[in-house]
């Protein structure tokens, strides 16, 4: 009876998915068309986003290119700060948390303390904003902006989930997307993530024939690579192994975390919230009955970095309730041995629009101010 009443509801929004469609597509249009203002920057743009709603593996792609490209060069990140507590442009700092700038900014700047991270509903007013007050950075790193069309990202690389491919779903609501599959076109990377390391030839031809890239498109396929676990406090003692583990998580698709926890040979409990979820005091006595009624003495709590973001604003409490909450790190692999071809694209091209002499760096600077007074007139007419 639910699944019949699953159905019918899909189908029951599918005039609302084509209206929504329409509109979404006469928006792309007028950008195409030049109707709508779109600017673009002389400094490398990267842009990291997907065309679904969901998690597609974001922010590990995000910090795989601060990885690869911070020994060269001085980066910034450019997110929304989705669910903060705060309003408009905000650069990250040592006491910034996740209430200021968002879960998300806080994990990269809590990994990589030199990174610039910066946070903005706004994306075209905020990167003039960030070289003005950060004039030695040299590329920006835009998280989720794929449809913020305001800017115009040099390079734009596409995310899209092994299981939810974005070539078999639908505008929202009838199904997941943000817009229509056709949108793939402004992408110069496809990345088909989360994909099984095992992933062979064949399926990975089938993926290439069911996604086409377009000439102008490269084609890479990664998955998760789950890292050594780490200590949310200094508290926590050494991993007992076997040991029962309370899996505590706030995100999308807990599911891939799961069965790997449980492939280590622990026994998994799951107490899973909403996507983003800021953990609350009472939550953390709900985690605190949930881990003492727990069988057995070796025992453990994990949680993601994301997670981990927000249960920071709880530390002093969970440090006096001694719970030994460890953090599970992911990173990511490239498939195929393509990660050399896919780092010498992405070297290339921002090294391609490094400025070669102060003189072009006075340029920038000058184009940054110009920037800025248009996207004033642009909001207040």
């Amino acid at each position: 009876m639910k699944t019949i009443l699953v159905s019918l509801l899909k189908y029951v929004s599918l005039p609302l998915a084509l209206l929504y469609g329409l509109i979404i597509a006469l928006r792309n249009k007028l950008y195409d068309s030049g109707f709508f203002t779109s600017i673009e920057f002389s400094v490398p743009v990267i842009c990291v986003g997907n065309i679904t709603v969901g998690g597609t593996g974001k922010s590990p792609h995000i910090e795989y290119l601060v990885e690869l490209l911070s020994p060269s060069y001085s980066l910034a990140t450019l997110s929304r700060g989705y669910k903060r507590y705060t309003r408009g442009f905000r650069i990250a700092n040592e006491n910034s948390n996740a209430r200021d700038i968002g879960d998300e900014p806080f994990q990269f700047k809590h990994k990589f303390p030199a990174l610039t991270v910066c946070v903005a509903e706004e994306r075209m007013t905020a990167i003039p904003q960030l070289l003005q007050q950060r004039q030695h950075v040299q590329a920006i790193l835009l998280d989720d902006a794929f449809q913020h069309r305001t800017v115009r990202a040099g390079m734009n690389i596409l995310l899209t989930d092994y299981e939810r491919l974005y070539t078999r779903d639908h505008i929202m609501p009838f199904g997941l997307l943000r817009e229509s599959p056709k949108a793939a076109a402004r992408a110069q990377i496809i990345i088909v993530s989360k994909c099984p390391a095992h992933l062979s030839v064949e399926q990975k031809q089938q993926l290439r024939d069911e996604i086409a890239p377009l000439p102008h498109q490269q084609l890479y396929f990664t998955c998760i690579r789950y890292t050594t676990l780490y200590p949310l406090t200094q508290q926590s003692e050494a991993i007992p192994k076997p040991c029962e583990i309370l899996l505590v998580c706030g995100i999308a698709n807990p599911k891939p975390l799961e069965t790997h926890l449980q492939s280590t040979g622990n026994r998994v409990h799951s107490l899973l919230y909403k996507d983003h979820h800021y953990f609350t005091q009472d939550d953390i006595e709900e985690i605190k009955e949930a881990f003492t009624h727990m069988p057995g003495e070796s025992k453990i709590i994990v949680c993601t970095e994301k997670d981990a973001a927000r249960l920071y604003l709880h530390k002093e409490r969970i440090e006096a309730l001694a719970l030994p909450i460890w953090i599970q790190p992911i990173g990511i692999d490239f498939l195929f041995g393509e990660g050399d071809a896919f780092n010498q694209q992405i070297q290339n091209f921002v090294h391609s629009m490094i400025p070669p002499d102060p003189a072009d760096e006075e340029l920038i600077y000058e184009e940054i101010l110009a920037v800025l007074e248009t996207t004033q007139s642009i909001r207040f007419g």
